[in-house]
C-alpha cells in the first residue's frame, strides 16, 4: 500500500470540501481549487478527515493512491497559505520590471523579454533583482517560475542568470594561460 497515499488529511479551519459528479472542490480564503478524481480511488469525508482509499489492486489504481492524495494535500495548502516561489536576477544591467501583469526582464540580450503572467499567479518585486511568484495553484506557481528562469538561466563561469533564491549554481573554472 503505498506510504503517502494511506495517510488521512486533515481538512484546515476555514476550508471546506465537496465532491460531486467525480469533481473534488475546494474552497478556502486564498480562492477556490477544483481536482478531477481518477475513477481507481474514492475519497471519504469522517468529520474533518479526508481519506483516499484505492478501489482495485491493479497498477492503474496504486498510482492513482499516492499522486491524487498529493494533489488533494497541495490544493488544501493553496487555499489555506498560498504558494511562493522566489527567483533572484544576478548580473551586471540585468533587472525586470512589471506593468500591470506584463513582466519585462532585462538580462542581456539585445533586447527586452516581455512576458504575461497567467490568471491566478501574481508576480511582485522587492527590488529590481528580486522576484516573488505566488498564488493558490502549486503546480502552475512551479511552472511560471521554471518558465521566468528559462528566459535566461545561471551560467556556470560568472554564476549571471534568473536563479532561484535557494539554487547553488555549481561554478566552473574558465581558461588559463599555459
Amino acid at each position: 500500500m503505498s506510504r503517502i497515499g494511506k495517510q488521512p488529511i486533515t481538512l484546515p479551519a476555514g476550508v471546506t470540501y465537496t465532491e460531486t459528479d467525480g469533481m473534488a472542490t475546494v474552497k478556502g480564503p486564498q480562492g477556490e481549487l477544483m481536482l478531477k478524481i481518477p475513477v481507481t480511488v474514492a475519497i471519504s469525508v469522517e468529520g474533518s478527515t479526508l481519506t483516499v482509499v484505492r478501489k482495485g489492486d491493479d497498477k492503474q489504481s496504486r498510482s492513482d493512491h499516492g499522486t491524487t492524495r498529493a494533489l488533494l494535500n497541495n490544493m488544501l495548502v493553496g487555499v489555506k497559505d498560498g504558494y511562493t516561489r522566489d527567483l533572484e536576477i544576478q548580473g551586471v544591467g540585468y533587472r525586470a520590471s512589471i506593468v500591470g501583469n506584463q513582466l519585462t526582464l532585462n538580462v542581456g540580450y539585445s533586447h527586452p523579454v516581455n512576458y504575461t503572467v497567467p490568471d491566478g499567479v501574481t508576480v511582485t518585486m522587492t527590488d529590481s533583482t528580486q522576484l516573488r511568484v505566488g498564488g493558490i495553484d502549486k503546480q502552475l506557481v512551479g511552472q511560471v517560475s521554471a518558465r521566468i528562469r528559462s528566459f535566461r538561466p545561471p551560467e556556470p563561469y560568472k554564476g549571471k542568470g534568473i536563479r532561484y533564491k535557494d539554487e547553488r549554481v555549481r561554478r566552473k573554472a574558465g581558461k588559463t594561460v599555459a
